[in-house]
């Protein structure tokens, strides 16, 4: 148990460190760690280096652990009786091209005032450095005040985010037992869009696959073999059109085996955010939604598998006409998961799908692009509630649970190999250009984000 009344203590010692922090977060960020391109392999490392110096000076056991990529950073704070929660985040960074589109250069961060306030400028200010940093600062205030760390905390920062985390899961499975802890917190993630704290209990899993349909043994004069020989084009569009029914429905067989309803909590988070799909769409340039009806947009993003063409290829698409039937057509078709939907077996049910369009005297071969499961909290966990109250406490506005439409394996990963949930709670925004050219973090979101992480440090050993 920690003594609560502290905690206002740890806030304001926050407050009266903003500037050094900050010039903390621009010595990190001047630190090219680009893991995508070997030449830059040594400055990965040096990032990884400096990152570990910053926690062995707080009193963390820090270790630098190599990997046949780009190192893991691994600390840990004294061992008592508090219930471990195991920190993620990366400090690896995107390339920066087009270096000319950067208004100042990347690896030169600076504080610039704007018309919303003042940013951090720089290549990772807010993917993902800015936000780890949130959680270093908010460890550092707490033992100012309390003369000591959070007990039982493990940090694993990784090198190898931006470049697939080829490393990752290995290093998982061998430091396991080292690892363990009963609720991640993942950082490399952003708040709502209307700036609301949130935080990410379920995120879509994902299968990747390319279809290739071959025919005849070369492309084939439409006016001698149209009407006769196989186009695989026609073939492969006639399968993928099968895909949907006419209310929007995927028709493979089983493919909702393990998809949940909303939770009433959820509905009711859900339905207080005021998403409105015709302003979402009109960003992009549409209008009307669709999707499987019956269900609202954000059930549609959120908490509904998808089927989607990604691609498609074949013939001759080039200036001017050439009448031909040809000898081979590819898609890339790519599938959101959610709930406890088994990737292998929508990946075997879409196989079996085209097959059964394939004439005799054709042939297909698929390519695998990764699968993964989906990935869903147990919200009923009291540090769910607990952590939710805290950002509520902070932003003055009333927190929400929220899900995401995209993949981020990490909570996948967690969950599978070490059996603990996690909690995706970050800071970003959706202007923050990140992967962009002049990526920025607001400074209210690393001041407010270390805030939080303190608030919910004391409310989870309360």
């Amino acid at each position: 148990m920690v003594d609560s009344a502290k905690m206002q203590d740890v806030l304001t010692q926050l407050d009266t460190g903003l500037d050094s922090a900050l010039d903390r977060l621009l010595e990190f960020l001047r630190i090219p760690s680009i893991s995508t391109d070997p030449a830059y392999k040594g400055d990965v490392r040096n990032a990884a280096e400096w990152l570990a110096a910053q926690l062995r000076d707080l009193g963390f056991e820090t270790a630098v652990h190599d990997t046949p990529g780009h190192p893991m950073v691994v600390a840990s704070s004294p061992k008592a009786d508090a219930r471990p929660v195991l920190f993620y985040g990366h400090y690896d960074v995107q390339p920066v091209d087009p270096l000319e589109l950067w208004n100042s250069p990347p690896f030169e961060p600076a504080i610039e005032d704007t018309p919303d306030g003042p940013v951090i400028r720089g290549r990772g200010a807010s993917d993902d450095k800015g936000q780890l940093m949130t959680f270093v600062e908010a460890f550092r205030a707490w033992k100012a005040v309390h003369g000591t760390l959070p007990s039982d905390l493990i940090l694993l920062f990784e090198g190898e985010e931006e470049s697939g985390s080829p490393s990752l899961r290995p290093f998982l499975h061998e430091h396991a037992d080292a690892l363990r802890a009963s609720v991640a917190m993942i950082c490399d993630t952003s708040r709502y869009a209307d700036g609301r704290p949130a935080i990410t209990t379920q995120l879509r899993g994902l299968v990747g696959q390319e279809v290739v349909i071959t025919a005849a043994d070369r492309d084939l004069h439409s006016g001698s073999f149209g009407g006769l020989a196989a186009n695989p084009i026609m073939i492969l569009s006639q399968a993928l059109a099968a895909l949907k029914d006419d209310t929007g429905r995927v028709t493979l067989p089983g493919f909702y085996d393990g998809v949940a309803e909303l939770t009433p909590e959820l509905a009711n988070d859900w339905q207080a955010l005021g998403f409105d799909a015709a302003d979402f769409l009109g960003r992009v340039g549409l209008k009307d939604p669709i999707g499987e009806k019956g269900r609202t947009a954000l059930e549609m993003v959120w908490n509904q598998p998808t089927a989607e063409i990604n691609g498609i290829a074949g013939g001759y698409a080039g200036d001017g006409f050439k009448t031909v039937l040809p000898a081979q057509a590819r898609a890339k078709v790519s599938f959101r998961l959610t709930g406890k939907q088994d990737p292998d077996a929508i990946r075997d049910a879409f196989q079996a799908h085209i097959r059964s369009f394939i004439p005799a005297d054709c042939s297909v071969e698929f390519h695998d692009h990764g699968a993964s499961p989906a990935s869903s909290m147990d919200i009923s966990d009291p540090a769910f509630a607990a952590a939710k109250q805290a950002l509520t406490d902070e932003w003055d506005r009333e927190a929400a649970f929220i899900g995401a439409g995209g993949s981020i394996p990490i909570a996948g990963d967690f969950k599978e190999i070490l059996g603990m949930d996690s909690m995706l709670i970050g800071f970003a925004r959706d202007d923050d250009r990140i992967h962009s050219p002049n990526e920025k973090y607001d400074v209210e979101s690393f001041a407010k984000g270390a805030r939080s992480w303190a608030r919910i440090l004391t409310a989870l050993r309360s």
